[in-house]
């Protein structure tokens, strides 16, 4: 987790919950990590004034008393980036949850330290070739690789450090404690670094998006892609599946890391993701999907103050991968439960509220993380991005809450979540008429080049169907199916092919729990082209009843479950069909 150093200690004046005022604290910084009490409880100070810290304490306070010891490490809450994380599953402050059990069972003992990485572990640390002793390098330079599962890990310089390399260890086996290289000022190098949460690890350049990040998703993939390096936030009601299609997009997403961060989820649902992730197979290697993914735990009934923690925690080891020149994903379930707890720290503190009680800080604090998403060149001249999808859990589903209108004023990408749709068992339950994405003319160059050159239009075609049959389900609500023309019960069947059949998928079937983008336009281009050779049978004097029952639309049911190296042929026999289909047919 951090450094551990002594400092002056200040005395416990007043406990509230998760928040310890502490007096006689002079010296002490804003966001020193500090050890309260006799059992040395982590904590972070998060207000200063005079010699009166205000610590929010990541520990249960239960049994702390008044005049108890408050101690000041000198440094900030801080994380060790390093070969060993992969694979990991972690509290809120990057203490292993494993190591945890071993040492106190099945309950987090308060006040346990514990090494964040394994410091016995040899690791077979292979030297940069073109670094070489007498060579000025700088913050986050590449001193070697590492290899970890089937992931080669780069080992940075500290981003803070840099100077002129005085020697370097040649190949060989190390521990994370060994010292693998010196510069000419005396700074030792470790295979691992530390990094305070709270600062964003600096880049080169921070580039503009021009990369999809596809998610294996059809509705997102088509109609609301997120860019690598982009942010996307999920709002939705409980149960309407917000945490199942985070864990659809880390498992078939094209990022290289996944960084899973439940933050105040309850703890069955912690509890499914723990247990199946490492059953997961990468659809990528084959390997199972934890060796490369590291999970962070702050279940519901965990100190509210890690909470906070967690998120910055998951940013800060995300952004370490990043610059080591590989694409991350985060996903953050929930940044409202990270809200609930700014809001609980801020009523101890006795803060003045602002709406609905969250402090006035609250906007600038959730914009502060998602600004931590980016497409960048990192300073050794590497390409990197950093990709934030945050779960947003706002009450009774309501959009108009503080923390769901503030997330949306940041983030790029927009996919609301429908607890009628999930009621219908239409999954992912993501409302297209709700949601949007910035993105999606930034990326329509890549689409025309990857893709197909009309993808953008007939993107466009599918969302002008969706629309209009939307607008006729109100109608025929009204006043029934047959009020409507022909023309107009064909919009609705057209409608309902491209939302049972497209936009709707089997996260349990083997073949369509992801689709590529090259199948997705298949799919979009035959169900459109059934919509136009219908339309004109219909002009032709064929009725709507012969075109609904024509067998080509079972057809177009089956072909998501076509898999994609049978995909192609199967889609061009029935465009075939299509084109053949409704000719000659008469009233």
């Amino acid at each position: 987790m951090t450094q551990n150093t002594q400092g002056k200690a200040g005395i416990v004046e007043r406990i509230a919950g998760p928040a310890v005022i502490a007096r006689n604290m002079y010296g002490a910084k804003m966001y020193d990590l500090v050890r309260v009490g006799q059992e040395r409880l982590v904590g972070e100070i998060i207000r200063l004034d005079g010699d009166t810290a205000f610590v929010q304490v990541y520990e249960d306070t239960s049994g702390l008393t008044v005049g108890e010891p408050v101690v000041s490490t000198g440094l900030p809450l801080s994380v060790e980036l390093g070969p060993g994380m992969l694979n990991g599953i972690y509290d809120g402050i990057q203490r292993p949850l494993d190591k945890i059990r071993e040492q106190s069972g099945d309950f987090i003992a308060r006040g346990i330290e514990v090494s964040s990485l394994d410091r016995d572990r040899k690791w077979a640390f292979t030297p940069n070739p073109s670094v070489q002793p007498g060579d000025q390098i700088s913050g986050s330079s590449i001193l070697g690789t590492v290899p970890e599962f089937s992931f080669t890990h780069k080992i940075l310089t500290p981003p803070d450090k840099g100077g002129k390399l005085k020697w370097m260890v040649p190949a060989g086996e190390y521990t994370i404690d060994d010292t693998i290289g010196e510069l000419e000022d005396g700074t030792k190098l470790r295979l691992a670094h530390y990094w305070p949460v709270r600062a964003a690890r600096p880049v080169a350049l921070k580039k503009d998006p021009s990369l999809p990040f596809l998610t294996g998703m059809r509705i997102l993939d088509v109609l609301f892609p997120l860019v690598m390096g982009g942010a996307a936030a999920i709002p939705g009601p409980f149960g309407s599946g917000k945490t199942v299609t985070q864990q659809s997009v880390a498992k078939y997403g094209n990022a290289d890391i996944v960084v899973y961060v439940g933050c105040g989820e309850r703890g069955n649902e912690m509890t499914d993701v723990l247990v199946e992730f490492p059953e997961l197979e990468d659809p990528k290697t084959g390997n199972p999907l934890m060796q490369r993914t590291i999970l962070i735990a702050n279940t519901s009934n965990m100190p509210v103050a890690a909470r906070e923690a967690s998120v910055y925690t998951g940013i800060t080891l995300a952004e370490y991968f990043r610059d080591q020149g590989y694409s991350v994903s985060l996903m953050a379930d929930s940044t409202s439960r990270w809200a609930e707890a700014l809001r609980e720290i801020s009523s101890r503190l006795e803060e003045m509220p602002a709406e609905e009680g969250y402090p006035p800080y609250l906007s600038a604090r959730l914009a502060a993380f998602y600004e931590r998403a980016g497409a960048v060149r990192t300073m050794a001249g590497e390409d990197g991005a950093v990709s934030v999808i945050g779960a947003v859990s706002p009450a009774g589903g309501d959009m108009s809450e503080p923390v769901t209108q503030a997330t949306l004023r940041i983030t790029g990408a927009f996919w609301r979540l429908d607890a009628g749709l999930a009621r219908r068992r239409h999954f992912p339950a993501i409302n297209w008429n709700g949601s949007y994405s910035l993105f999606t003319p930034i990326l329509d160059g890549w689409y025309r080049k990857n893709v197909a050159p009309d993808f953008p239009e007939l993107r466009q075609r599918l969302q002008n169907v969706l629309q209009e049959e939307a607008a006729l389900q109100e109608v025929v609500q009204l006043v029934g199916p047959d009020a409507l023309q022909d023309n107009e019960r064909l919009t609705i069947e057209a409608g309902r092919m491209l939302r049972q059949d497209f936009l709707q998928q089997n996260g349990f079937d083997p073949v369509d729990a992801s689709a590529s983008m090259p199948k997705n336009y298949g799919l979009m281009k035959s169900m459109l082209k059934f919509y136009d050779v219908a339309g004109n049978a219909l002009k032709d004097g064929a009725t709507i009843d012969e075109i609904i029952q024509n067998p080509v639309i079972e057809k177009l049911s089956r072909a998501r479950y076509i898999s994609e190296t049978e995909f192609p042929a199967y889609n061009d026999a029935l465009l075939t069909e299509l084109d053949t289909t409704f000719k000659g047919v008469k009233a």
